[in-house]
């Protein structure tokens, strides 16, 4: 007998309909023997509609005080999936399947202090696994646990897939399924390259670039949590016939495996092609090449909250002077530039430029580390096609390369040919 746990999002218990649909996948894994556990989301839009009620409180007398209180942001947002934990094991005993609902304090599900975007710290699932003994299946509410003060805390957009993680390594599970709106990870973006693939297996690394570098099939969070447990988790879709997929043990239903790299018997050289829309460059020309300028530009922009991301300098050949190059998130690109218009003598630039509607594609493969020439093809594909490169970053087992995004459909689609990925 193994033991999953299911984790489903917004849109696959959107209605009382799919809530009733997602009963059916767990009663099939149930009818197939497994012990099971299941992590779900609130109602889609339900989060938006709930942080939206918060917002529009007045605002606090003291206006040195935060907009509004977190502690209390998160008793209220935290209650979308609390309906929906109650509603599917509802239906789930409607169809014969013992279930019971379970909130974050009820395991518990232990946090930080930091309300609204906490970190899990502990899970105890010592309760759940004796009600595995009797058959019980468990309806986790996704996104929440309980802080050091005794009181609901949340872990942030996107934390449902942590917490589902997070489960499955304190339950000691063989798997972690993520059903969501996809049958899977691809090997590019299939609305912009109708030649995308599934893909079978990726390796913890590429999932964490892929998703880090726009792919938004699953939260970042939650694949650095399975790379360090070495939790496998398998992404599929809610919506395929309940009861036409076979869960039979060592039967192997549509979706990817997200596993450790040496689980890969043949692995490519390129994995996938990832995009970043809504991306901003910020240039500084003529800047004095001295120690401390990179801390003065940089350091400003993280006491500000401004997430920057590609960094590229440039030293003039007498190594008197340097421009440098980086790139933020387009909706911080007004902060950034103020933060640096304000540190302007301290930085000593001339020039200060940006460019908003930047976008950054990446190529991503773990076959990179053994493998030349991965890098001069993309550019000179590119080249090619006529886009123009703003900057380029390097990892181990990726190249991320900065566009105009007039140009990104066609880099996307042109750099997953040359790959060879459509084939």
């Amino acid at each position: 007998m193994s033991r999953l746990v299911m984790k489903f999002g917004g849109t696959s218990v959107a209605d009382l309909d799919k809530i009733r649909n997602v009963a059916c996948h767990v009663r099939r894994e149930v009818e197939a023997g497994h012990q099971v556990a299941v992590t779900v989301s609130a109602m889609s839009g339900k989060t938006n509609e709930l942080v939206d009620w918060v917002r529009s409180m007045p605002v606090l007398a003291n206006r040195n005080a935060p907009f509004f209180d977190a502690r209390e942001y998160d008793a209220v947002v935290a209650s979308g999936e609390q309906v929906t934990a109650g509603l599917l094991a509802i239906a789930l005993q409607s169809m014969g399947v013992d279930a019971r609902s379970w909130l974050g304090w009820q395991i518990p599900v232990r946090t930080d202090a930091a309300h609204g975007s906490a970190r899990i710290e502990n899970i105890d699932g010592a309760e759940i696994i004796k009600r595995f003994g009797g058959g019980q299946v468990a309806v986790v509410a996704g996104f929440q646990g309980i802080g050091p003060d005794n009181r609901i805390a949340t872990l942030g957009r996107g934390g449902s897939d942590t917490s589902a993680v997070a489960l499955a390594t304190a339950l000691e599970a063989d798997r972690c399924d993520i059903y969501t709106d996809v049958d899977g990870v691809y090997t590019t973006d299939p609305r912009i390259e109708p030649k995308a693939k599934r893909l079978g297996k990726i390796s913890f690394e590429e999932m964490l670039e892929m998703a880090s570098l726009g792919a938004k099939v699953l939260q970042v969070r939650s694949v650095e949590l399975a790379m360090v447990h070495g939790m496998p988790v398998f992404v599929r879709s809610s919506f395929d016939d309940p009861e036409s997929i076979d869960s039979s043990p060592g039967a192997t239903p549509p979706g990817t495996l997200i596993c450790s790299e040496d689980e890969i018997v043949e692995q490519q050289i390129v994995t996938g092609i990832a995009y970043a829309k809504d991306e901003a460059q910020v240039s500084l020309r003529r800047v004095s090449d001295k120690p401390g300028i990179a801390a003065a530009v940089f350091g400003p922009l993280a006491d500000a909250n401004v997430n920057v991301d590609m960094i590229v300098q440039n030293v003039s050949e007498d190594g008197s002077v340097t421009d440098m190059t980086f790139t933020v998130p387009n909706g911080d690109l007004e902060k950034a530039v103020a933060v640096i218009e304000k540190s302007r003598e301290e930085i000593g630039y001339q020039v200060l430029q940006s460019d908003p509607g930047m976008v950054k594609v990446s190529v991503i493969g773990i076959g990179m580390r053994s493998h030349a020439g991965v890098a001069s093809t993309a550019f000179k594909t590119l080249s090619e096609h006529g886009v123009n490169i703003r900057a380029i970053t390097t990892s181990e087992i990726k190249i991320s390369i900065l566009i105009d995004a007039d140009y990104a459909e066609l880099a996307v689609r042109a750099l997953h040919s040359v790959y060879g990925l459509d084939k």
